[in-house]
This record gives C-alpha cells, structure tokens and sequence, in this order.
C-alpha cells in the first residue's frame, strides 16, 4: 500500500442525476427484515416485461423508492422484485412478481409479502401487507453515488485503460478480510451505494501502484473522489550503446528496494507503472545477464536503458533466471 493523497467533492444530488451509465452488480439488503435469503437478488438478472409476474384478487399496490425520506420518487433505474415471506422447501423466499423502471403497480392476492427494491448496488427491503383495497408503499434507499477518478503526482490525469478501482465494505472482518462490492470499477463511473463508509482500493496499472482511501457516501448526494498516484510510467530496454535499438527476445526481472522480485517480462521493450521507489532491473539475452538500479519519482515517465557492457553485466549464478 502506498499513500496518496485524497480530493472529495459531495454535491447534492437528485434521483434523475442517477440516469447516468452505471455498473451494476448484486443489491444490498434494508435492515428491518432481518437475514432473508432473496434469490436472485442482482441487477443483472433483468426482469422479462415491465409488467407483474403474477396478477391476484386484491387491491393494486403502488410502490415508490426514494434515495432520502424527503426525496422525490426515483422514475428509473429500480428493480422490484416481490416474495412470498415463507421460505419454500430450499431454504429461499418465492418470488411472486417482478418489475422494472420507477414507480411500478402490483396485482397481489391478499396477505404478507416483502418488496425488494435495488438500485444499482443500493437496495432496500420492506415487509408490507396487502387487502382488497388499493394502497401506496414507499420504499427509501437511504443511498447517495460516488464516482472516482485519479491522477499522477501534479495532477496530469491517467488513461482510463491504466486506471480501475475496487469498493469494499467499510468494516473489516475479524481476520481483516473486507466483503467485496464492486471490482474493476472503471474512472468516472457513478455507482449507486446504500449510506455509509467505504473501503476503496485504486489501482494504476499491473505492478505495485496502489492507493487505499476510506470514502463515505451521504444519501442523496454525489460524492466525487480524487486519488493521487504517487508513481510514473517506465519503460526499459537492453541496448548495446546508448541511445541504441533495443535488443529482442529479452527477458525481464524487476526487483524492488528489498531484493523481492514483482515483476517479469519479456520482449525488446519493459513497460511498466511503478510506485515511486528505488528498483533493479534485470535483463537476460541469451546468455548474459545485465542489472541496473534506478530510482522511480512521482510523475516523471522514464525510459530506462541497460547497457549491454561489462559495467552492467553480472555472474548469471548471481542473477535471475
């Protein structure tokens, strides 16, 4: 883990601002039904039809979801999913209809049912009761967004291919083990959360570029998160003279401040994003080993050559394969 430095924007935000490309992945649950098994309870198991899956004998049920208690009905986005409150012979809960969009209208026969609504990776669950007569039940997802970004030391922005982030739960198990909500998050991307703090690892590149920030998410608003990589961009490459071709069919060990390997390529060309740092590189054609040490500083790309000479050649029963 490296550190980093953290910039947070939180803007007040509207349920139409959330008609904005999201990810989506599995909902979390409300907290006054207690442990239920929900079957299928993901944003990615799209409903069929807009309309019910089941029509009954009782009166219509109107069902609305808010980010806030005094916000206003969310029009798009939410999947709606209604149970039977008796687990059936495996152990989950029935379900009983099914809808998709914002507010949605059900045809239920008369008795208990509970309603799940998700929104992205924010969900709520509520226990209701249904008679003859039509009713209204609202559902609020005390949920906000957050949506990440980062950029190198000074500010210069990061591709977006080099850059992906990780959410997890804010608390840590017992054994320091964190449950994870959203992999490979790509920059930019608003992601609808339930309330609460954060665990949200950004990683620049494929090496050791690695930021951990904990990042709390208010309902109803927008949180935007900067991190600062403190690393670079490098590039090695074996050469017989400076500033000469690079040599092919090269292959690459990059070791770090410690003597610890992190790192294996082959080809003419080494690119890497490393943290900032001090490194050894190690490069083996045919029959010859070379090493070099440099030092990596935040922000500054470098092309690293080793010279393929005898300053720069090492015992191969000293190098590494």
């Amino acid at each position: 883990m490296f550190e980093g430095t953290l910039r947070l924007f939180v803007v007040a935000l509207v349920a139409a601002l959330f008609a904005v490309p999201v990810s989506f992945a599995l909902a979390q649950n409300a907290n006054d039904v207690g442990d239920i098994k929900l079957p299928g309870i993901s944003s990615y198991a799209t409903p069929k039809t807009g309309a019910p899956l089941a029509l009954g004998n009782g009166g219509a049920v109107t069902l609305s979801a808010q980010l806030t208690d005094k916000g206003t009905d969310i029009t798009r986005g939410i999947v709606w999913r209604v149970f039977k409150p008796q687990p059936a012979s495996d152990g989950k809960l029935p379900m009983v209809a099914s809808a998709h969009g914002g507010t949605a209208v059900f045809q239920l026969d008369p008795g208990s049912y509970l309603v799940h609504a998700s929104y992205g990776r924010a969900g709520a669950t509520k226990r209701i009761t249904v008679g003859k007569e039509a009713k209204r039940e609202s559902l609020v997802l005390d949920a906000g967004g957050l949506k990440l970004d980062a950029v190198t030391s000074g500010g210069a922005p990061i591709q977006s291919k080099k850059l992906r982030f990780s959410i997890y739960e804010g608390e840590a198990a017992a054994n320091g083990d964190r449950a994870l909500i959203a992999p490979d998050v790509a920059p930019n991307t608003v992601v609808r959360l339930n309330a609460g703090t954060y665990h949200v690892v950004s990683t620049y590149g494929a090496v050791n570029a690695v930021i951990r920030s904990d990042i709390r998410v208010e309902a109803g608003k927008l949180t935007e998160a900067t991190v600062e990589h403190r690393a670079a961009e490098m590039t090695m490459k074996l050469v017989r003279e400076p500033g000469g071709e690079a040599i092919a069919d090269t292959s690459w060990s990059l070791l770090n401040e410690s003597g610890d390997p992190i790192k294996e390529a082959v080809g003419a060309f080494a690119s890497m994003v490393l943290a900032e740092g001090q490194y050894t590189i190690i490069a083996k054609n045919r029959d010859r080993i070379y090493q070099k040490d440099f030092t990596v500083v935040a922000g500054q790309n470098q092309e690293i050559e080793v010279v393929a000479n005898e300053t720069s050649a090492i015992d191969p029963e000293e190098g590494a394969d």
